[in-house]
């Protein structure tokens, strides 16, 4: 019972996060949309920060079994770039777009990039948090794969750009699209483009 209630009270802070921010969001109000006394919530949680770190383990869970499930190198970035090498396209294109999925329909990740969309410029941690799961954290991530396929480091930092920038980009079209399957549709077919390049690419090399 008390662990229903403490997702509970982490479902609904997220919420109220992705919706007026963490700073503005307070533990009263998170009490009175769970419909809990402030000194029963106490009992649960510490404070805000406790409720954060909690959204941000299962956001690490959640990762971690996308990996699993599409098969994908459970290794640093750059022993990752090696693997990269073996894995077929289909598998990437598949496990691309379920990224993107991930961070839009999905309601726990897509309010947590709301949260930190929302905050990034007012907390260092958020701001923190921003980069290191949708901006230079993915870029550098991408960049590390594609070392192995590249010239250079500059080479493989713009062969990153390439791919996920569009994908960046297309978070925002997606969050204020009326018709989301195209969005969904315009990344489709960016990802097959995409791979499809860089196959050419790699053949012309050899």
């Amino acid at each position: 019972m008390a662990g229903e209630t403490k997702k509970r009270i982490i479902e609904t802070a997220l919420a109220l996060f992705s919706q007026s921010g963490y700073l503005a969001t307070s533990m009263n109000d998170i009490a009175q949309q769970v419909g809990l006394t402030k000194a029963a919530l106490y009992k649960h949680f510490s404070g805000k920060q406790e409720i954060l770190d909690c959204i941000i383990a299962q956001m690490e869970r959640m990762d971690l079994e996308r990996a699993q499930e599409y098969e994908m190198p459970e290794t640093e970035p750059d022993g990752f770039a090696e693997a990269y090498q073996h894995i077929p396209a289909e598998q990437i294109y598949a496990y691309s777009l379920a990224q993107f999925r991930h961070w839009t329909e999905e309601e726990f990740p897509a309010r947590f990039r709301r949260m930190l969309t929302l905050e990034q410029y007012r907390d260092p941690e958020m701001g923190r948090l921003y980069r290191d799961y949708l901006a230079g954290g993915p870029v550098e991530y991408m960049a590390a794969i594609f070392r192995k396929m590249a010239d250079s480091d500059a080479q493989a930092m713009q062969l990153a750009l390439r791919f996920y920038g569009p994908m960046f980009l297309l978070y925002s079209v997606y969050d204020e699209s009326e018709d989301r399957k195209s969005v969904i549709e315009a990344l489709d077919t960016h990802i097959r483009t995409f791979i499809e390049q860089l196959e050419a690419e790699k053949r012309w090399r050899k």
